[in-house]
């Protein structure tokens, strides 16, 4: 009996140890065939969005107004019939005139994503900053829209060796800095033309980017420090008058740069005849013919700026001025403005020194493109390069507190910061301290 006993129990374990080493024997061999398994990685669908469109739901067809090109025309080489053209040019009418495209101009068409690709929206962009949408897939509509704007605040020195505008090229900054310095900020008090070598600057602006990445070019100047002759200059921006949008610089005891006027009515231009009283033209047998304006000859559809703050009386076309606007600015003083291609502003208009009036042409009695720049002292014609013209209005008391506590982290920041030559000699004073603490 033991025996048998003994027998049973010795194949029982004798089954339980088999089991056990193909158990083991099985493991190792899973283990041996574990294969890894690569991770597919899932990448997400990237996005494009323009114009408040997922671009991606569409055949995007981009181009630009050809001479030539109406909206009909546009639409039809496109495949959409007149009746619908005029129907949609009907219901937009009322946002944007269609006749108005403006060739060189880009649009774009968003078209249907199937293989007859109609399209479902068409978008104009007068300017880099603002588009007009007319959407016609189901109903038809349409607005005005801007892109988004980005402002970043930079700083730029340099030192001159020519001229500022030599300087910032070098330096890759845009003219337009050069010309905001010379023409808006340091016009009345300081000649750019007579910059010495060593003269110095440093200036905080503001740069634009539309969408984050299209560079719209130099926004506004902050502040700007200009040492001329080892005299300092400082500019700071201010707004004194929020109504109507006053914006002028001032130095760090709150005086004004600027004077009442402009020196000139147009940027980038050349005087081609003076104020005066005994001309003779030869076309004229050598008659007297008194020239009582100033001529600043410009390219058609350069942009005339008002040369102060003020009140517009006459905007008309009148014989020999052709298209002119006058400008009273206050009792004593106003302006003229003659043979605009187009003028911009009409009577009761106020203007601020800078803005845009109308644009360079030959209308009325003139030999070649200019502004007949004229000027009125209490009613009568005068040279303006004649005048002891008053300075820009002052701040008022009541705001300069607030202006001088508005420049303190400025001026702080302005001050703070160093040349190019200044940053060399203190990291050089920082290595020889450094070798004299080793030795």
């Amino acid at each position: 009996m033991d025996e048998k006993r003994n027998r049973r129990l010795g194949n029982k374990y004798l089954v339980l140890l088999v089991l056990t080493l193909l158990f083991f024997s099985n493991c190792k061999e899973e283990k041996k065939e574990v294969i890894e398994e690569e991770v597919a990685v899932v990448e997400e669908p990237k996005y494009v969005y323009e114009f408040g469109f997922k671009l991606n739901d569409y055949v995007v067809k981009r181009d630009t107004i050809k001479r030539g090109d109406t909206f009909g025309v546009i639409l039809e080489r496109n495949n959409i019939g007149y009746p619908k053209i005029f129907q949609i040019a009907e219901k937009a009418k009322d946002t944007f005139d269609i006749r108005k495209l403006q060739v060189g101009k880009p649009y774009t068409i968003l078209c249907s994503k199937d293989s007859l690709e109609l399209p479902q929206s068409f978008i104009y962009q007068p300017n880099k900053e603002e588009y007009v949408v007319i959407n016609f897939k189901d109903s038809i509509s349409a607005y005005k829209s801007r892109k988004p704007i980005k402002y970043v605040e930079k700083t730029v020195t340099g030192i001159i060796t020519s001229s500022i505008s030599e300087t910032l090229d070098e330096k890759g900054v845009s003219p337009v800095l050069t010309n905001k310095l010379a023409d808006d900020i340091y016009a009345w008090t300081i000649d750019f033309r007579r910059l010495q070598k060593g003269d110095r600057f440093k200036v905080i602006y503001t740069d634009k980017y539309i969408d984050d990445t299209i560079y719209g070019g130099i926004h506004d100047v902050k502040a700007a420090y200009f040492e001329h002759n080892k005299e300092p200059f400082y500019a700071f921006q201010f707004q004194t008058d929020s109504v109507k949008g006053i914006i002028d610089y001032f130095n760090e005891e709150a005086k004004n740069l600027r004077r009442a006027f402009l020196k000139a009515p147009v940027k980038f231009s050349r005087i081609s005849s003076r104020y005066n009283l005994r001309r003779r033209i030869a076309v004229y047998g050598y008659k007297l013919r008194p020239h009582k304006g100033t001529d600043f000859a410009a390219p058609i559809g350069t942009p005339i700026m008002a040369t102060a703050n003020g009140t517009v009386t006459k905007s008309e076309y009148r014989g020999g001025n052709g298209n002119y606007v006058k400008i009273r600015h206050n009792a004593t003083y106003e302006t003229q403005y003659l043979h605009m291609k187009k003028r911009k502003v009409k009577v009761g208009d106020f203007v601020k020194q800078g803005d845009i009036i109308g644009w360079v042409g030959m209308t009325g009695n003139t030999g070649g493109p200019h502004v007949c720049y004229r000027f009125w002292v209490n009613g009568r014609q005068v040279d303006p390069f004649k005048q002891k013209l008053p300075e820009a209005k002052p701040i008022s008391d009541s705001l300069k507190v607030k202006y001088l506590d508005y420049i303190k982290p400025i001026k702080y920041k302005l001050d703070n910061i160093y040349f190019e030559p200044e940053i060399i000699e203190e990291e050089q004073q920082v290595q020889t301290l450094i070798k004299q603490s080793n030795s």
